[in-house]
Order: C-alpha cells, then structure tokens, then sequence
C-alpha cells in the first residue's frame, strides 16, 4: 500500500503570522502594528495598542518604508472599508516609539541588580 505523508507548514514558534499591508510580506503578529478604522462614519484609522478593539483589523510593519507602500498603494482604504485618513499611524511610526510586543505609551524601569548599591 502507498501511503503519502502531508506536511503541515508549522508557525514560528507557534505564534501567529499576520501580512502587513505595506509590503505585503508575513510577519510575526508581535511584530507588527494592528490598525482599525475608528468608525461612526469617521475615516480616521487608529493604532489598536492592546490588539483587542472591534472590528476589521490590518497590519503593519512600524517601518517608514512600509507606511510609504501603504499609502502608494492604497492598501489603507482596501484594508479597513475606505478609511484613508493615516495622521495617528505617521505619528506614531515617525516618533520611533513603537516597541515590539508593548504599548508606546509604556516606559522601560531599569532596576539595580540584587544586592548593589544605588
């Protein structure tokens, strides 16, 4: 009897991949930034810091370059159901604040090691 065996493309780490809209390449979900439209007729789009507002969501890569492709391309209005308006995204990536996995608004504590003194 011949029996074929399937493979199974396995996640990194068993984490979740997600496509960021800007250059189209996969990433990490931890990675990249989740955006959503804010809605009531708004066509703002915001910046889903804790992953967990309602709605459609699209990716990005918190990078200059990608947020330059996304907007070429039109990729926001696609995304999110005609929301085009990026000013909280650009301010955001342009400020350098995001950190991978972590709200911006969270500050690092640096902490003296055990037993040193301050």
């Amino acid at each position: 009897m011949n029996v074929r065996k399937m493979t199974v493309p396995v996640a990194s780490g068993n984490q979740p991949e997600r496509t960021c809209i800007g250059c189209r390449k996969k990433g990490l979900r931890s990675e990249l930034l989740r955006l959503v439209a804010e809605g009531s007729g708004s066509t703002a789009v915001l910046v889903d810091e804790r992953r967990r507002m309602a709605g459609r969501g699209a990716w990005l890569h918190p990078s200059e370059s990608c947020l330059a492709l996304a907007i070429k391309r039109r990729a926001f209005g696609r995304a999110l159901g005609g929301a085009a308006g990026t000013a909280a995204v650009e301010r955001r990536i342009k400020s350098g604040a995001y950190v991978a996995g972590a709200p911006a608004t969270a500050t690092p504590t640096v902490q003296p090691e055990s037993g040193s003194e301050i």
